[in-house]
């Protein structure tokens, strides 16, 4: 395999919802083609909230998008020509991700991933970890606690206006209806009961 005389890197833009993520993708993004460098930009297919061939923030701001089923997908789909890549809502792709950015990093090229780092659980969320260890850049946003206004660092997921069961699917798709920002000390951590565990 020939290498690029080209620097490639990984960034990785983590954190809660409505912190802000998809918003700084979308600006590293935008600033990389006034620099006229040859942008790609995926997002998971999971997430159809905006629309499916768009990263769209809670703003309204977006940037054209290809939806992939898998990280496997995006390797595919990377033009020869390209230099940037962006993938927006990483928690929900595969953990082959990890190796494809790499893989894409080590071809020379300048890799953007955004995605939410811990579930409703308050705990690791699928590939975003790995991704954190891997990056040469990472940063991680906050939003703000709708209980107390502190910074937020926890997803708090609301069914019918209450916490969701632990048991819950790790994976649900939604907005300002079904999540809210809370920090650590208002986050309301679902309870594991032994009814649960004997499930899990």
């Amino acid at each position: 395999m020939v290498h690029s005389t080209r620097p490639g890197w990984i960034e990785v833009i983590a954190g809660v919802m409505f912190a802000g993520k998809s918003e700084e993708l979308i600006r590293r993004v935008r600033r990389a083609i006034i620099a006229k460098c040859r942008v790609q930009v995926f997002k998971s297919h999971l997430d159809d909230r905006y629309g499916v061939y768009q990263v769209t923030t809670h703003d309204g701001l977006s940037v054209e998008a290809q939806p992939a089923d898998s990280s496997a997908e995006i390797m595919r789909e990377v033009r020869p020509e390209t230099a940037v890549v962006a993938i927006d809502e990483a928690q929900f792709l595969d953990t082959g991700v990890v190796e494809v950015c790499t893989a894409l990093a080590r071809r020379g090229l300048r890799v953007i991933v955004a995605g939410t780092d811990t579930d409703f659980r308050g705990e690791p969320f699928g590939p975003m970890p790995h991704l954190l260890a891997v990056a040469e850049v990472v940063d991680k946003l906050h939003a703000i606690c709708v209980c107390c206004g502190d910074p937020a660092c926890r997803n708090q997921r609301l069914i019918d206006g209450r916490p969701a069961r632990y048991d819950s699917p790790t994976i649900m798709v939604g907005g300002s209806e079904s999540y809210e920002a809370r920090c650590r000390h208002c986050h309301e951590v679902p309870r594991k009961d032994e009814d649960q565990t004997r499930l899990l």
